[in-house]
């Protein structure tokens, strides 16, 4: 029986594999770059796991390994493993891109991956297996973070802690370990999770896409040894990837969350300058200092108002792209009966009177009794800023009509024919 070797061609979209009624294929997939000296190892440990899979369920396992253009002998010691498939990339195109190109050449209605340095423990895969076959989970998660051994240095705990709780707040779903390379998912579900990245962001966005796809995910604690020599993972360059991976996909599902949460930042901010400076007034200090903060504290809410308000008229957009419901509230839930931005037509509309009336009553006690040792900027400018605040909601309110109107006008259309045709 000869080595399988296959040079991966630019794209090839594999359907999903029917699943038999007692009979699972699984599918491991490991991404390789020079890695000569643990290779061997790992594929051992893989392969031994057979009797085991055989018992939790899984009737075959087919390991796939991906050359990401090595330099070092690594392609030949896979050759070595007549039961291996190996698929080469000519050249370099990166971790996530080797593990999509694995999954396009598997077979199996079981698809998993792994590190090719020994890093994740294979021998777990039955348990991993597990939440899928007995429980109905889509997507199982092999964590580090959920209390097994573990010998990740701080630096790299620290991150994947706060990567995990930025996911799980955004997503409103919790995960411990939002990066582990050691993952498996039914073959079915990668429709629902592609686009993902090629480089070593493509987990913690298939941890955010899945999250946000409503797909069943479940975390199975594993233990987990650093790998010896150098990693290929930077902490702050690919912390910063990570970071800005996880936001922008949350961004594509639920823009209205993260602005929302910032908004509300920026707007306790504002209330806790204004009131502070007020609380702790003394008569030493001048009175610009007063207006200073009251003004620093009223530009700070409208801005968090204002971003709370692209966020909604973003989530309108949004699920017109993704044709569903609007998710609404920054917690899961709406914070109102009535939708928050339903109000921002009379909000805006009372702020702009607010802030017109202001200034009108401003100018007429100038105008009738000049006070000049009252700072003359500070109530043109919080005028201006409640204005603008208010022409600001107003035309989100239009906008969000505007969005729902269409996002409904498919559905009430379908209902339309639906009644034609019956």
């Amino acid at each position: 029986m000869s080595t399988q070797t296959i040079v991966a061609p630019a794209s090839n979209n594999k359907a999903a594999t029917p699943r038999g009624e007692n009979l699972h294929t699984l599918s491991v997939v490991i991404p390789a770059l020079n890695e000569e000296n643990g290779i061997a190892d790992i594929i051992e440990r893989v392969l031994s796991t057979k009797e085991a899979l055989a018992s939790a369920g899984v009737s075959d396992l087919e390991l796939i390994v991906v050359d990401d253009g090595s330099t070092d002998r690594t392609p030949e010691i896979v050759e070595s493993y007549p039961e291996v498939v190996l698929v080469r990339h000519p050249v370099n195109k990166g971790y996530g891109a080797a593990i999509k190109t694995g999954f396009r050449h598997a077979k199996g209605d079981l698809l998993a991956f792994l590190d090719a340095d020994g890093t994740y423990p294979p021998e777990y895969y039955p348990q991993l297996c597990q939440p899928i076959l007995n429980d109905g989970a889509d997507l199982v998660i092999g964590s580090r973070m959920a209390g097994a051994d573990s010998d990740m240095p701080p630096v790299r705990r620290l991150g994947n802690t706060i990567f995990a709780a930025l996911v799980s707040v955004i997503s409103n779903r919790r995960v411990t370990d939002s990066a582990s390379g050691q993952r498996v998912l039914r073959s079915d579900v990668l429709a629902h999770l592609y686009p993902l990245p090629d480089g070593l962001n493509f987990t913690p966005v298939m941890s955010t896409r899945a999250m946000h796809e409503h797909i069943k995910v479940v975390e199975v604690p594993i233990p987990y040894m650093e790998r010896v020599g150098a990693s290929k993972l930077s902490v702050v360059h690919d912390g910063m990837r990570f970071l800005n991976t996880i936001l922008m996909t949350a961004m594509t599902y639920n823009p209205a969350r993260i602005l929302g949460l910032i908004g509300a930042g920026l707007v306790s901010l504002g209330i806790f300058s204004s009131l502070y400076r007020t609380l702790r007034r003394s008569p030493a200090r001048r009175e610009d200092s007063q207006l200073a903060s009251w003004f620093a504290g009223l530009v700070f809410t409208a801005a968090g108002i204002n971003l709370f308000s692209i966020g909604a008229v973003f989530n309108y957009i949004v699920s017109l792209f993704h044709k569903r419901p609007v998710r609404q509230g920054l917690f899961g839930r709406p914070l109102f009966k009535k939708p928050l931005e339903k109000q921002f037509g009379w909000l805006g509309l009372g702020s702009v009177l607010s802030g017109g009336l202001f200034y009108s009553l401003y100018v007429w006690r100038r105008w009738r009794k000049p006070r000049n040792e009252v700072a003359p900027w500070f109530v043109p400018a919080a005028s201006t800023v409640l204005v603008l605040s208010g022409i600001q909601l107003i035309t989100s309110w239009l906008l969000t009509l505007v969005l729902s109107e269409l996002t409904d006008r498919e559905t009430r259309a379908q209902s339309d024919l639906g009644d034609i045709i019956g």
